[in-house]
């Protein structure tokens, strides 16, 4: 067998993955990265919201002042950013590139909005949408969630399906009604990228020019003895 296979060889897919709030979106990512053998990793985004009593800095979110988020978009530091709920969140360019080089696969928990920055920086990701399987599901999912008032469920509820009119924008669409099936899906995108030519054409080109040079060597070899 010819080396030259491992994860470690091949650079890291990036895969975004959105969702309208209550699709079960960030269950399904923790359940995939933890299923990956270390292989996957979740972006923690930075954010100007306040950290709530259960959240540790630098796990759920990395928190900053608007003032600190400001200057990071302004330096450039942001793969994508945008504002959700009246907080800004934004990706780390540099984390992101560090995790791909080193072979790992990086998924971006971001809007549609965040989603479109990144492709353009970088073309070669797969996209994800993830939907709940029915209105009544997500609204209940939602009302769920805290003891909110009507007007905050409300506009909660316009808000996701502000962000499912944005599905057709995405390679891949899975449906949130099954979640061991729905992870399955997941699990499949990942595996099949890995393979993907449009997303490692550096590693196949490298493995087919060592296959062609190993085969000028044996050419120049002579004949094995019977």
């Amino acid at each position: 067998m010819i080396a030259g296979n491992d994860y470690l060889e091949k650079r890291g897919v990036l895969m975004i993955v959105s969702a309208p709030s209550g699709a079960g979106k960030t269950s399904l990512v923790q359940a995939l990265a933890e299923s990956s053998n270390g292989q996957t990793v979740i972006s923690v985004s930075h954010t100007t919201r306040d950290k709530r009593p259960d959240e540790r800095d630098g796990v759920a979110y990395h928190f900053v002042s608007a003032d600190t988020f400001r200057e990071m978009a302004t330096n450039g530091d942001f793969l994508e950013y945008a504002t959700v709920f009246d907080h800004q969140y934004g990706t780390s360019r540099s984390w992101v590139e560090q995790q791909l080089e080193a072979g790992l696969n990086v998924i971006l928990e971001i809007d549609w909005q965040g989603a479109e920055q990144v492709v353009r920086f970088i073309p070669r990701c797969v996209t994800i949408f993830i939907l709940p399987p029915s209105y009544d599901t997500l609204e209940k999912r939602l009302r769920g969630r805290d003891n909110d008032s009507e007007e905050v469920i409300a506009r909660r509820m316009q808000d996701a399906l502000n962000e499912i009119s944005h599905f057709r924008g995405y390679d891949y669409v899975v449906i949130n009604d099954d979640f061991d099936e729905a992870l399955g899906h997941l699990q499949a995108i990942v595996h099949s990228s890995r393979h993907n030519l449009h997303y490692q054409p550096d590693f196949y080109d490298r493995f087919v020019a060592r296959l062609t040079e190993q085969a000028r060597q044996n050419r120049g070899s002579p004949p094995p003895k019977s």
